[in-house]
């Protein structure tokens, strides 16, 4: 397998938050490549990608309350947060599910970007936002707020819990607030306040990235609407095809054994202690 097979590998078995750090990349890469050699256009495409602060920027430029949080102004404002995006989507991960972290990651997006338009506009002062710190920080924070108590073992520092870096990330926006990027510390400020929120409402039984995953759930059906099966009741009540459905699922869970069993190794060990068969076989199964 090449270099091109793997990365196709970890793109299709490594979940959402891996899909969401090769998206910004893949981002980063062409909007650099534009920096580089064509300025003129380079900044044509960042005026409609980037967040304004003006309300009426906004209006016409909806879509701007996703897209400034896959755009990044240099390579080490990407390389910090897609660290952190990878650290915080483990805990995340965690605790609950893909769809969850993926409409926590959009909606949180959205909420930090009006904090910052909002409280730009009261502030009278004109600026752009870009970057994933806020999305970020919404996740980190949620995580803290569910399991504050969660053990980590860091680097050169030991066990700490949980809520202690929650804290750090918090102080150190505070902190920073008066400084030139202030419009990306009231944005993390919005973003960690979400993450909170979003616990809060999903420990009282409402999940607010369900309006995510229904959005989603809805153009996917409208771009690939399932063929109709009008006997599909009639083969239901037959002897037959249900001990064939068995035997299906029998294997289907032998099969997804064996993928969690890979994955597992992955998160242990890394992609490179997978063996040749290991990798072709995950591959396979992610066709």
């Amino acid at each position: 397998m090449g270099i091109i097979d793997d990365l196709k590998l970890q793109y299709k078995t490594g979940g959402i938050a891996m899909q969401l750090i090769f998206w910004n990349i893949g981002i980063a890469v062409i909007l650099f490549v534009f920096q580089a050699f064509l300025p003129a256009l380079y900044a044509q495409i960042i005026y409609w990608l980037q967040l304004s602060s003006l309300p009426t920027d906004l209006i016409y430029k909806p879509w701007t309350l996703v897209t400034y949080a896959f755009v990044h102004a240099n390579f080490l404002h990407l390389l910090f947060n897609l660290l952190i995006l990878n650290f915080a989507s483990r805990l995340f991960l965690t605790f609950f599910t893909q769809k969850q972290f993926f409409g926590l990651y959009i909606l949180s997006a959205i909420f930090a970007g009006l904090v910052f338009v909002g409280a730009f506009f009261l502030l009278g002062i004109p600026a752009p936002l870009v970057g994933a710190s806020a999305a970020i920080m919404a996740i980190v924070f949620a995580s803290a707020t569910y399991s504050p108590m969660y053990q980590l073992r860091l680097l050169l520092i030991g066990n700490v819990k949980l809520w202690h870096i929650a804290a750090v990330f918090l102080i150190l926006d505070l902190v920073q607030l008066p400084t030139t990027n202030m419009g990306g510390h009231v944005a993390h400020l919005g973003g960690a306040f979400f993450g909170f929120l979003y616990i809060k409402l999903l420990q009282n039984g409402t999940d607010l990235s369900l309006i995510v995953t229904r959005i989603l759930d809805f153009f996917a059906n409208l771009f690939n609407p399932k063929k109709s099966t009008p006997f599909k009741k009639v083969h239901r009540n037959l002897v037959k095809p249900q001990q064939k459905t068995a035997s299906k699922i029998i294997t289907k869970d032998k099969t997804q054994q064996q993928i969690d069993e890979i994955l597992d190794k992955i998160s242990q060990s890394g992609y490179d202690s997978l063996t040749k068969e290991e990798k072709e076989f995950l591959f396979k199964a992610g066709k």
